[in-house]
């Protein structure tokens, strides 16, 4: 044991040493995590300093931290969630693989290979890296935003779209129909054990193995899920990523998705930047050496393509230009599936030894170039003086309602729906470009413009409006508003959207008539139903909502004149001796501590 123990401790500590110095040092240099790793592969793999001989041996255990990867992104993908992305995934997936597999296709038969093999190859390098994409979306916090769940989608796409690509391998190499129908068949069939397993077993089993109490139990049983799921889809020819993913979905809404979550999440950190390091392992510098002139052409082409395609689709289809241009860069490294397709279609002899070969080399160093590549992006786009739109006011000439709105957000939308329900003439604009666009495609009809100018108020009918609603959620950008429109237009009815107590008091103070807090009729409604669910009657819950925001209300007023800590006497801090049926306006006294924590909160 003494005499092995070297051997095992090695590469353990060869990788963790080699981790702990190049990510801080890629982080430091304002780069992402995804670099370091690729780049402390690259220095002791058998191209480099071989530290480490065969990549090979420490790929397979690392591609499991993109199987991990993909488990925790299915927990955060409900079922529903999942459907209403279809468009996207079918949609934007597919035809962001088929226009591109053709262009590469068309480009590699130039070259004087089959038709057959320019295909294949033009598939592969269409995949993109799953792995780079959804760790720089996550580094980012991107990825619930609309571009990354859109960069998601095709990414779930082209995991779909593995399987029949396989098929046509055998299909072109002239092997009997056989081989394609029985492997499809036994996908359906993985799939299906998959999605049974999930909706109908493993919660029982979770539950079972949580009345032990051995939380090892159940770390141990989440690995075997996620590897389960993983191996069956490996065994049919599946992706293994696309296996796991499935069982986090089909998790998503157990009641154990957090605790198996904080399970997976040390092993999934790790294991991703072993895989990270081991395609940095595999990157040949004598091959690149050799053919640098082709794919100092090649790979700028590839990611030109990639982006052009995937950038000009997603703002065909209503993305913002920006939001198009990250997708398209961090989907133009070539995917890791593309390590597995290349092999086979040199295996069938669809293609030269030299194509597949030069393939090969594209693909590795499309996915060490995709990080910077990304990073060149974000500096671009932070450094670019964004022009936005200027406001038609000619248009705006037009549109003079009895109300004008600012702000066409989530809280915009629903004062808007009251007023419109009720007949009344109403002018919105909105100075986010995207909303404008989107109210569009629902049949609104709103302006672009900026509320903090003169010019765009007076256009909009800031002048003759009998109201002003500012639903902005930009707190300086409101009070500026209001300091504008109160000192251009002293009789309109001004209404004002506030974010918590201390900007309501700012606007009051800037004689606002109305002045609304986002979140304050929700909380009582909410505090309302919480009552009627604990015994009270409609009409107690009803007077008990109606005495706390008369009391809040006069706190505020009291506040306004006196400041902050006026209006103590008003807050209830311990449960009144009266039944809820006869509420009062007497308050217990409010310790100081305690009004401390509430001042400006609520």
């Amino acid at each position: 044991m003494a005499a092995g123990s070297p051997d095992f401790l090695t590469p353990v500590l060869v990788f963790c040493g080699a981790a702990v110095v190049a990510v801080p040092m890629a982080r430091r240099a304002g780069l992402s995590a995804v670099i370091g790793y690729l780049l402390a592969g690259a220095a002791m793999g058998p191209f480099g300093l071989r530290l480490v001989t065969e990549p090979a041996t420490v790929s397979g255990v690392a591609e499991l931290g993109v199987v991990l990867l993909l488990f925790i992104v299915g927990l955060e993908l409900k079922i529903s969630k999942l459907w209403t992305m279809r468009v996207d995934i079918f949609g934007l997936g597919s035809a962001q693989l088929f226009i591109t597999a053709a262009l590469v296709a068309g480009a590699i038969m130039l070259t004087g290979q089959r038709w057959e093999g320019a295909l294949l190859i033009g598939l592969g390098l269409a995949l993109s890296a799953t792995s780079i994409a959804l760790q720089m979306l996550e580094e980012r916090g991107a990825l619930q935003q609309s571009f990354g769940r859109r960069t998601f989608a095709i990414l779930l796409f082209q995991d779909m779209a593995i399987v029949p690509i396989l098929a046509l391998v055998p299909l072109f190499g002239a092997r009997p129909g056989g081989d394609v129908l029985i492997p499809t068949l036994l996908a359906f069939g993985a799939l299906a054990i998959v999605i049974f397993s999930g909706r109908y077993l493993l919660n029982p089993l979770f539950r079972l193995l949580a009345q032990s109490g051995a939380r090892e139990v159940m770390t141990a049983a989440a690995l075997l899920v996620v590897l389960g799921a993983a191996f069956l889809m490996h065994a049919v020819g599946l992706s293994m990523a696309l296996g796991a993913f499935l069982a986090g979905v089909l998790l998503a809404e157990s009641s154990f998705r957090h605790e198996l979550e904080a399970d997976i999440e040390p092993f999934r950190g790790l294991l991703l930047g072993l895989f990270f390091m081991s395609v940095g392992m595999g990157i040949d510098f004598a091959l690149l050496k050799q053919w640098w002139w082709a794919l100092a052409i090649a790979l700028p082409a590839l990611f030109i393509c990639k982006i052009l395609v995937v950038g000009g689709l997603m703002a065909f289809s209503g993305s913002l230009k920006t939001d198009a241009l990250k997708a398209g860069t961090l989907l133009a490294p070539v995917g890791e599936f593309a390590f597995v397709l290349i092999p086979l279609i040199a295996a069938t002899g669809l293609a030269s030894a030299n194509a597949t070969h030069f393939a090969m080399a594209l693909a590795a160093l499309s996915m060490v170039a995709g990080p910077f590549a990304v990073k060149l992006v974000d500096l671009y786009l932070k450094r670019r003086r964004v022009i936005l739109p200027e406001a038609d006011l000619a248009a705006l000439a037009d549109a003079q309602g009895t109300v004008l709105i600012v702000g066409f957000g989530r809280f915009g939308q629903l004062v808007t729906q009251v007023l419109l329900s009720r007949g009344c003439a109403v002018t919105v604009i909105d100075k986010n470009v995207e909303a404008v666009r989107n109210a569009a495609r629902f049949g609104f009809k709103i302006f672009y413009g900026d509320g903090t100018r003169l010019d765009v108020l007076r256009a909009a009918g800031g002048g003759s409006a009998r109201v002003i609603v500012l639903c902005v959620d930009n707190r300086q950008g409101a009070l500026a508003m209001a300091d504008l429109i109160r000192a251009e237009f002293p009789l309109v009815t001004l209404h004002a959207r506030a974010y918590d107590r201390i900007h309501a008091l700012e606007l009051m103070n800037r004689e606002v008539d109305v002045v609304m807090r986002e979140t304050t009729l929700s909380a009582l409604e909410l505090g309302r139903e919480t009552l009627l669910a604990l015994g009270s009657d409609e009409e107690t819950a009803d007077a008990t909502v109606k005495d706390v925001r008369a009391r809040d209300h006069q706190r505020l007023l009291a506040q306004k004149e006196a400041g902050m800590m006026a209006g103590r006497d008003l807050l209830r801090t311990v449960p009144v001796p009266e039944p809820l049926s006869a509420p009062r306006s007497v308050a217990q006294p409010l310790n100081p501590e305690a009004a401390e924590a509430l001042t400006g909160r609520t």
